[in-house]
C-alpha cells in the first residue's frame, strides 16, 4: 500500500505530518511524493485563517472528484474544530485527530481495506522520540508542548490542541542528540507557545534551551513563538540562555495590536508596557537579535485610533519580521459574535500596514549591507542557488556552497525579506 500526504500551516503541523509518516513507514506502508501513485491520500490540515480554511476545503473536495478510486484521510486541526463541515464535505473519509498519531497505521488499513474510521478527542500521548519520517531535510523539528494557556478570543487553534502538554527536557534532549548524530544542523524548538512550556510539569524553557544548544556538535537551534505574558516570569534567565552561541539571536513575539484597550479585549494577558519591556531587554543584551512580531487588522473592535497605535508601536520597535493578518471569523472562537469592521476599512488599514511593513523590513535588512555575516546553509532555493541563516536567522541567498556548511559571506542586497550575499 502506498500513502501520499499533503500538508498545510504551521511547522508544529509539519512535524505531525513526520510523524504519521514515520508510523506507517513502522508499519511497512509505504509512503510516495507522487500522488498518481497512492492509494491512500492524507490530507494534514491547518485552520488558523480563513483563508486556509478554504484552501484545504477545496483540496478535499478537488481529491474526492479527482480520484474517486482513492481513500481519502483528513488529519490535523479541522478534524477537532470543524467535524461539521468536514462531515458534510467528506462523508466517505476517515479522520485522524492531532491527539491520535500513533494511531496512524490502524486508520490507513482500515479505510484502505473501504472502512471509514475516525480517530478523534484528545490524550496525553508524547510526540517526541516517536517515530518520524527522515526525509533528509538539515532542519529536525522538535515538538516540545502541545496546547496553551491561552484564551485569545480570535483563536480557534486551541480547540483542535487542548491544554498545555510539555514533553519531558530528557527526552527532547535525546531527540535532538540523535537528529545531530544523523546529520541535522539545525533543530527548531516549536510548540503553539514555547514561552508556555514546562507550565505544567515544573520544568523551565530556559533550561531546555541550555541543554540543547549545549549538545556536541556544529548546529544552530532556533525558538519558536513565545505568548509574551509567559515570558513575563523568565525573561532574564531565557536571555542568558538565547546568548549561547549555537542559538539563533531571534525571538518570535507576537503583539497583534498597539493598543492596550484592544490586547485587553482579545485577552492576550498583558499590556504594550510589558511588551515593550521584554523587548527592550532582548535588545539590549543581545543587540543583534531579529525580532519577529505577528499583527491582526481589523479586529471587531479596533478603532482608528487603536489602528495608529498599532502603526506607532511597529515604527517604534522596527521588527525584522512582520506577519500580517486580516481579522476573519474562526470556528467557536468568542470573537465571532462581535461584528466584522467594514470591509471598505479593512482593506484601507491592511494595505496601508502591508507598505509600512515592507518599509520597516526592508530599511533594516539594508542596515547589513556591507556587514560580514557567518551563515549555515540550510537548503536549495527554489530559483536556484542556496538559502543559509545569518546568525540572527535571516535569509540569505547564496551560491557555490554545501548544504549544511557553516560559511563567512558580505551582504551586498537586501530586499524586504531577504539578503543577497557574496561568499568570502
Amino acid at each position: 500500500m502506498k500513502v501520499y500526504i499533503e500538508t498545510y500551516g504551521c511547522t508544529f503541523n509539519k512535524a505531525d505530518a513526520q510523524i504519521i509518516a514515520g508510523v506507517l513507514l513502522e508499519n511497512e506502508i509505504d509512503i510516495v511524493d507522487n500522488i498518481d501513485e497512492s492509494d491512500v491520500i492524507i490530507v494534514n490540515t491547518c485552520y488558523v485563517k480563513l483563508p486556509t480554511e478554504n484552501k484545504v476545503t477545496y483540496k478535499i473536495q478537488q481529491l474526492q472528484q479527482k480520484y474517486p478510486d482513492k481513500k481519502i484521510i483528513v488529519s490535523g486541526c479541522m478534524v477537532e474544530i470543524d467535524p461539521e463541515k468536514l462531515e458534510k464535505i467528506g462523508p466517505d473519509c476517515s479522520w485522524i485527530g492531532p491527539h491520535q498519531l500513533n494511531k496512524s497505521a490502524d486508520v490507513v488499513n482500515a479505510t484502505y481495506c473501504g472502512d471509514v474510521v475516525r480517530e478523534c478527542g484528545f490524550s496525553k500521548e508524547s510526540k517526541v522520540g516517536v517515530p518520524k519520517l527522515d526525509d533528509g531535510s538539515l532542519i529536525h523539528i522538535i515538538q516540545i508542548c502541545e496546547g496553551c494557556l491561552g484564551a485569545c478570543t480570535f483563536c480557534c487553534t486551541r480547540f483542535a490542541r487542548g491544554p498545555l502538554n510539555s514533553y519531558p527536557i530528557a527526552d527532547i534532549v535525546g531527540e535532538a542528540k540523535e537528529a545531530i548524530e544523523n546529520g541535522a544542523c539545525e533543530i527548531q524548538l516549536t510548540a503553539q507557545d514555547t514561552a508556555a512550556f514546562g507550565r505544567d510539569s515544573g520544568e523551565k524553557l530556559s533550561d531546555l534551551i541550555k541543554e540543547v544548544a549545549n549538545l556536541e556538535g556544529d548546529f544552530r537551534v532556533r525558538v519558536g513563538m513565545m505568548h509574551p505574558k509567559n515570558i513575563l516570569n523568565d525573561v532574564d534567565e531565557i536571555i542568558e540562555a538565547m546568548k549561547l552561541p549555537k542559538v539563533y539571536d531571534f525571538i518570535h513575539l507576537p503583539i497583534q495590536s498597539g493598543s492596550d484597550k484592544v490586547l485587553s479585549e482579545m485577552r492576550r494577558g498583558h499590556t504594550i508596557e510589558q511588551y515593550l519591556d521584554i523587548v527592550s531587554k532582548f535588545k539590549k543584551e543581545i543587540p543583534d537579535i531579529t525580532l519577529a512580531v505577528d499583527v491582526i487588522v481589523g479586529y471587531p473592535t479596533e478603532t482608528d485610533d487603536d489602528f495608529d497605535m498599532t502603526v506607532d508601536l511597529l515604527k517604534k520597535i522596527k521588527p525584522s519580521l512582520i506577519h500580517l493578518s486580516k481579522y476573519q471569523h474562526r470556528k467557536g472562537a468568542i470573537s465571532s459574535s462581535l461584528p466584522e469592521i467594514p470591509p471598505e476599512v479593512m482593506k484601507k488599514r491592511s494595505k496601508f500596514l502591508s507598505e509600512i511593513k515592507s518599509k520597516i523590513t526592508e530599511e533594516e535588512n539594508k542596515l547589513l549591507v556591507g556587514t560580514t555575516q557567518n551563515v549555515l546553509v540550510v537548503e536549495e532555493g527554489s530559483k536556484g542557488g542556496f538559502i543559509g541563516k545569518t546568525d540572527s536567522y535571516i535569509p540569505v541567498i547564496v551560491d557555490n556552497v554545501e548544504l549544511g556548511s557553516f560559511v563567512t559571506v558580505k551582504i551586498t542586497d537586501a530586499t524586504a525579506t531577504y539578503l543577497k550575499s557574496e561568499l568570502l
